[in-house]
């Protein structure tokens, strides 16, 4: 597993593999990478099951559930069963009226930062046992590394791009309007402060119109 998921070139295969991997060697039904923004802002990479979204959805709305609790204060979480009154119950609410009975979440974290967590998805109470949770330790700490690796690389490739982008629309200013390629910069620069637009899309607009937008 550690071989294979590190072999994987970009993000979203990364992902992928790992999520392959937690549910050959935990028996669940549904498993899910969310990755957290700040404290609060949940994004969810990738799910087995696409109604897993809701249940991210949910935590968002209330503010509370395993998945924020892993994010702030606890390494893991195991719900035994959602339809049992517990800390969560709007989460857990959804999460029963979907079938899935039990939960095993655990922080996805390197030395540096905690990127967000692992989840799997039970459809009967008291799924995951105490080795489940050891298991899924093994799989987050591996999968973590890989990730981090993953989304640095990929953030990388953007910004070459987004390099790239920039200096073809800077080009094509200084061929239009007759400027130096500092002046052509810093007029892609304030057109995107003044109208709140990112400099990459400025940049894509002008590429695509070959003009400075209006």
């Amino acid at each position: 597993m550690a071989v294979l998921v590190h072999q994987e070139a970009t993000l979203p295969d990364t992902v992928e593999r790992v999520l392959e991997f937690a549910r050959t060697a935990v028996d669940c039904r549904a498993a899910a990478v969310v990755f957290v923004h700040g404290r609060n802002r949940l994004e969810l990479v990738a799910s087995t099951d696409p109604a897993v979204a809701d249940l991210v959805a949910t935590q968002m709305e209330a503010g509370v559930g395993p998945v924020l609790s892993m994010v702030k204060h606890d390494e893991s979480v195991v719900v035994d069963d959602t339809e049992e009154d517990g800390p969560w119950p709007a989460w857990a609410s959804a999460a029963a009226g979907m079938g899935y009975r039990s939960f095993l979440g655990v922080r996805l974290e390197t030395g540096e930062r905690t990127m967000g967590t692992l989840n799997l998805y039970g459809d009967r109470p008291d799924q995951f046992s105490p080795a489940d949770v050891q298991v899924a330790h093994v799989l987050a700490r591996h999968g973590a590394v890989a990730l981090a690796r993953a989304q640095k690389s990929d953030n990388l490739w953007r910004a070459v791009d987004a390099r790239k982008l920039i200096g073809q629309a800077e080009g094509i200013l200084m061929e239009r309007y007759d400027l130096d390629q500092e002046r052509a910069f810093e007029v892609l620069r304030r057109y995107s402060q003044d109208t709140n637009v990112k400099l990459r899309d400025v940049a894509q607009r002008v590429v695509d119109t070959r003009r400075l937008p209006g």
